[in-house]
């Protein structure tokens, strides 16, 4: 299964693309989308629109992992993080991708087995999942990875829970 996952932002979308074979995940392509300051609003969500669709184009995941908003004390970078976030979803709604979405603390949880972990340990527990030798830059782009394996481990232990129950 390839999994895409994203932490959306305006002026930077992390984005990661790995592959679960069994228990084994594997890194396919990663980096971000990044929008200029200054230029008009609906042309930066169009940007981030047009480059996830190329992405899902490029490497046809199966599933999109996409962080759940979190509100800060900044109502207005929430509120464009927001729009952003929702030209990502429907890039993969209108591609036909199934959606997944998990709070920062699923993503910790999934990753260091600690909801309250720091973002280092996340960042170097993806690092070492994923094998790679270095810690993704810039720190969006660690944390779609960290979603996207958050993802994989989601959907293992759904695969568990339905075979059992005979889904």
């Amino acid at each position: 299964m390839r999994i895409l996952g994203i932490d959306p932002g305006y002026a930077i979308v992390g984005f990661g693309f790995i592959d679960k074979n069994g228990s084994r995940l594997t890194p396919v392509q990663y980096g971000s989308i990044q929008t200029e300051a200054h230029t008009d609003p609906s042309q930066r969500l169009k940007d981030i629109y047009e480059s996830v669709v190329h992405l899902i184009d490029k490497y046809q995941p199966e599933a999109l992992a996409i962080e759940k908003l979190f509100f800060n004390r900044n109502v207005t970078t929430a509120m464009t993080v927001a729009e952003a976030r929702g030209v990502t979803i429907l890039a993969a709604v209108q591609k036909g991708l199934p959606v997944a979405e998990y709070t920062p603390m699923q993503v910790k949880q999934a990753i260091v087995g600690y909801g309250k972990a720091e973002k280092k340990q996340v960042q170097e527990m993806t690092r070492m999942f994923l094998n790679l030798a270095q810690v993704p830059k810039p720190d969006d782009v660690a944390d779609a990875l960290a979603i996207a394996i958050c993802h994989a481990h989601s959907s293992t232990l759904t695969d568990k829970i339905n075979g059992v129950l005979g889904r």
